[in-house]
């Protein structure tokens, strides 16, 4: 069948069709100062080739200097943005940035328990358990932390803590790098099929190790460490590249090297921005100085 089409004066018009990427779900918050939260997810995606899609859990007041107001969306808007594009477009993997309180959480869950999304189902799911802004303005209601211990984290593929949410979610104040192996029991004792407990946050180790747990076998991640003070958006990039890979189909000890990779890159082209913190960036990826 010919699918080519002529206009008025005869000339061949071509059809602009392709074939669809995977696709990856932001379950988060934006962020006004485009630096972290949704925004640094979807850009992500598009740099790692997916198509991206968002449940917008709360919008943020902030900039580089830090997070002045949050509005929270009702939760069954929420579970509803979900539930449009699952039932639609579909899934191949999802992740969770801010669920500011137990009644968002258990919306999201449930809609994603409906279509699959998580552990128990065919969609990889990923839990990053952001608790604070960069600057240490809470951004959870104190019921949440509950819910995401004992209702998030048994749905979760993999669970992504950063060192401040092990302390805050566990009591484990981890300062070494003999500390991450504890700190990631103690988060995989609530139920992920994996954890990753990441070591930015470590400021005197010279590399940053991050730690893979399955329960069994803890497999180190090492990268450098650069010396910036621009790393607004870093955990989230390394969730949503993460995701991506889990997208494509890659086993989550893949994924999380191939996350890995994409933010230490980001981390290394991160830049200035206002007079505060600057974001890393997925630029490196379209950037001439990356060839």
């Amino acid at each position: 069948m010919n699918w080519m089409h002529e206009t008025a004066a005869g000339r061949a018009i071509r059809p602009a069709n392709d074939t669809a990427p995977p696709t990856a779900l932001t379950i988060a918050g934006s962020d006004s100062g485009g630096s972290a939260g949704m925004h640094a997810d979807l850009r992500t995606f598009f740099a790692c080739g997916v198509h991206g899609m968002t449940a917008v859990t709360a919008v943020t007041v902030q900039n580089t200097v830090g997070v002045t107001g949050l509005v929270e969306i009702p939760p069954q808007t929420v579970a509803a943005q979900i539930d449009a594009v699952a039932s639609d477009i579909g899934v191949d993997a999802a992740k969770t940035g801010v669920l500011a309180s137990a009644a968002t959480i258990e919306a999201v869950l449930d809609v994603c328990d409906r279509h699959g999304i998580g552990r128990a189902g065919r969609t990889p799911f990923v839990v990053d358990p952001v608790a604070a802004s960069r600057s240490g303005e809470p951004l959870l209601r104190p019921d949440a932390l509950d819910a995401l211990r004992h209702q998030a984290f048994p749905r979760a593929t993999l669970v992504t803590p950063n060192l401040d949410e092990v302390r805050l979610l566990t009591g484990i104040d981890a300062r070494t790098r003999a500390d991450l192996l504890d700190a990631a029991k103690a988060i995989y004792d609530f139920g992920p099929e994996w954890v990753l407990v990441k070591s930015g946050h470590l400021p005197d180790d010279p590399e940053c190790v991050d730690l893979l747990f399955d329960g069994t076998e803890a497999i180190p991640l090492p990268g450098p460490r650069y010396a910036t003070v621009h790393t607004h958006g870093a955990g989230d990039v390394f969730a949503s590249a993460i995701t991506s890979a889990l997208a494509k189909g890659a086993s989550v000890p893949d994924a999380v090297r191939s996350g890995k990779r994409f933010v230490t890159r980001s981390v290394s082209h991160a830049y200035p921005l206002g007079s505060g913190v600057g974001p890393v960036s997925t630029f490196w990826r379209i950037s001439p100085r990356s060839i």
